[in-house]
This record gives C-alpha cells, structure tokens and sequence, in this order.
C-alpha cells in the first residue's frame, strides 16, 4: 500500500494543529504582496495605499470564498451548521475570494479617490500568484484532483516526482492533479502579465481584465476535469463563473480601447 507524501498537519502547538493548507495560503498571499509592493516602488505608486488594500481584501475574500462555498454545498451544511466556519481542512473557492477582493478594491479607492483600474492592474499578478501557490494546499489536502487514473500516467508520462505521485494515491487509487494543471497555468499567466506591464505600456485596466480571461480559460477546461465541482443543479459553477468573467474580460477591454495607459500617474476618478 502506498503511503501519502505529506500529512495535513504541519505541526501542534499543544493540542492545536496547524495545518498545511492555511500556511500555505498564507504564504501566497505574503509573495503576492511583495510582488505588488515591487511594481508600486517601481512606478512610484503610493504603497502605504496598497498595503492597506491588501490587508483589508485579505479577511474579507477568505470570508467571501467560504460563503460561495458553503452556498453551493448547503444540503449538507444546512444540516452542519457547527462545520460552516471550519475551514481548516479546505472548503473555500477562489471565485468567492475574487468577488470579496474586487468588494474591497471598490470602496477603498472610492474613499481614496483612487483609480480602480491602477489599483486592480497591480494587484492582478499578485493575486494570480496567490493562487497558483494556494494550489499545493489542495495538494496537501489531497483535494481538487481529477479522476481515477495509473501510476504509470503521473510517473512516466507527466514524469511527475514520487513524492507527488504519492500523494495523489487516495483511498487506494491514483488521480490526476489538476490541481497541479490549474498551478502551472497560473504561473504562466504571472510571467506573461508581469512581462506586458513592465515592457509594454498597455491601457489601464487590460492587466486586470487579461488576468480575469487567462485564469478563466485555464480554469474552465481544468475544472471538466474535477470530481469535486460545486454544482448549480447540472453545471459546473466554476465553469458558468469562468464563461462570464471571459465575456465581461473581452468586452470591457474593447470598451476601454481608449483608455489612459498603465504608466499614466494621474488618478482623478474611481474608474478613470
């Protein structure tokens, strides 16, 4: 019998477990803080601002991913309500966090009379980062896989490492890591959007729009391949979220064709 990698609990604190999956996360978010104060040292933006952006989206889109979550699960947390707040072993989605985020942008730059756009075209890649490390906690929940599938397919055609191929054994069969799928796609959109913002110049908003179209793409076709969808009566959630954030995606980009660039320091209105 193979023996999963990794536990899910890094380590105790007395009686407390500190698990894999809440470190990890917030590893991601520390990175794709650090990242964002990056480009803001780099334009010269002000970063005492997206600090506090950041410190604020932080609780709220961890609260927002855990309601999306339990909505579509409430048959069975209905009956769980104790569970509702228990999110130490995963139960949180991505898109909630997203929308809990993109909350937060608004009315602070409302309040600072900053641009949306500036803030949100900062912040795209880290976020994009984020998730793509926020991945490897599913890994270590031993969740968000795909279906059944061989040890030969992980080592020798993915020619995946052992200690990732052993942790996809689950409840005596092998999956396949669209975790892992959903992981390597996000990095590649943070070098392609990091790269655009610093050599080209591109109109204000096209970061954070581009983001929302590749992490939509990517995620469509990866969550066919899940097992564990969040389901809206016969569909996919994720897929029908996916589908409208690439049309809203295209079509704000086409209407903001004229638009201010990137690099322009002036900020007179919230979606300026």
């Amino acid at each position: 019998m193979v023996e999963p990698t990794f536990d899910r609990v890094a380590f105790e604190i007395g009686s407390l477990p500190i698990y894999w999956y809440g470190m990890i996360i917030a590893f991601g978010a520390m990175l794709g803080l650090v990242l964002a104060l990056y480009e803001a040292k780099r334009i010269n933006y002000d970063s005492e601002r997206l600090v506090d952006v950041v410190i604020w989206s932080i609780p709220i889109s961890i609260i927002f991913a855990r309601i999306y979550y339990v909505t579509f699960q409430w048959d069975y947390y209905s009956e769980n309500l104790g569970q509702i707040i228990d999110i130490r072993q995963g139960g949180i989605a991505i898109h909630g966090a997203i929308f809990g985020a993109l909350l937060v942008v608004i009315v602070y730059c409302m309040r600072k009379s900053m641009s949306f756009w500036k803030v949100t075209d900062i912040l795209a890649p880290s976020l994009l980062l984020g998730q793509a490390i926020g991945r490897w906690g599913n890994f270590m929940n031993q969740e968000a896989h795909g279906g059944e599938t061989t040890r030969s397919f992980l080592q020798d055609t993915l020619m995946l490492p052992d200690w990732i191929v052993n942790q996809m054994y689950i409840d005596g069969a092998y999956y396949i890591p669209t975790f892992l799928y959903e992981s390597v796609w996000n990095i590649i959109g943070v070098i392609l959007l990091v790269a655009w913002r610093m050599i080209g110049n591109p109109r204000r908003g096209y970061i954070f729009l581009s983001y929302l179209v590749w992490y939509s793409i990517g995620r469509f076709y990866i969550e066919d391949l899940r097992t564990d969808s969040l389901m809206s009566g016969d569909l996919r959630a994720a897929q029908m979220v996916s589908i409208v954030l690439i049309l809203f995606g295209i079509v704000m980009m086409v209407l903001r064709r004229n638009a201010k660039r990137y690099n322009d320091p002036s900020e007179k209105g919230l979606f300026d």
